[in-house]
């Protein structure tokens, strides 16, 4: 079995995960998903796993579980609500147990670590405004390197990009939204048209005069990887 998380990165992580395939199966996957949780069936509880995948299953059989249950019976409402008050109550639920997780895990941490670790996971849109659409769905975006966007999105959600490493002029994507970035480096705030990039392994921004990266440099990047991560491969 593998050990659980226990720092504010790993938890955060784990939480990030365990979000993505949850809007999956409530977005993406919906049909499938709505299909599994046949009310005559017994308890279902769909799980979002640390892999990245999503699961309608019985609960735990061990008493007590290894961590938090999900809400017991969707399934038992599915025919009983319109479809889309369905999913919306189901990620209601869905974003309470992400967080009964996140912070079960994170029983250990100290009070300074606690808040750092609601910071990282309040900047994130919750699974219920991206499955009711109160919030956009990420999508892939093509940037030219450096150059400012008209897109309206949630900066912040950019932490949880798994793929596709993009990295912009932080300033040009904000619209009219209070959003609260740290530099993984120094620690520092968000502060004007600067320049941020993002580390492809730890899925950290960094400020682009932190890491020695300038808009030049950056013209020529496909990928980045931060001085912490490249220092571990190299050690591995």
């Amino acid at each position: 079995m593998a050990s659980k998380p226990r720092t504010v990165e790993e938890i955060f992580r784990d939480f990030r995960a365990r979000r993505n395939a949850i809007i999956r199966a409530l977005t993406h996957d919906v049909d499938e998903f709505y299909g599994l949780c046949d009310p005559g069936k017994d308890n279902l509880c769909l799980y979002g796993h640390p892999n990245g995948a999503w699961e309608v299953a019985l609960p735990s059989e061990e008493v007590p579980p290894e961590l938090p249950e999900p809400a017991l019976g969707i399934n038992f409402a599915r025919d009983d609500l319109s479809r889309k008050d369905w999913l919306s109550l189901v990620a209601v639920h869905s974003d309470s147990w992400l967080l009964a997780v996140a912070f079960y895990l994170g029983t250990r941490l100290n009070h300074n670590e606690r808040k750092r670790l609601f910071g990282l996971i309040n900047a994130l849109s919750t699974v219920f405004q991206v499955a009711t659409g109160n919030k956009p769905i990420k999508e892939k975006l093509s940037m030219d390197s450096g150059s400012k966007c008209d897109v309206s999105i949630d900066v912040s959600d950019f932490l949880s990009f798994s793929s596709d490493y993009c990295f912009f002029w932080l300033g040009g994507l904000i619209k009219g939204e209070h959003i609260k970035i740290f530099c993984g480096s120094c620690g520092g705030k968000y502060n004007g048209d600067e320049l941020w990039i993002g580390c492809d392994i730890c899925e950290w921004w960094y400020h682009g005069r932190c890491v020695m990266i300038n808009p030049a440099k950056a013209d020529t990047l496909k990928h980045y990887k931060c001085p912490s991560c490249s220092l571990r491969r190299s050690r591995s």
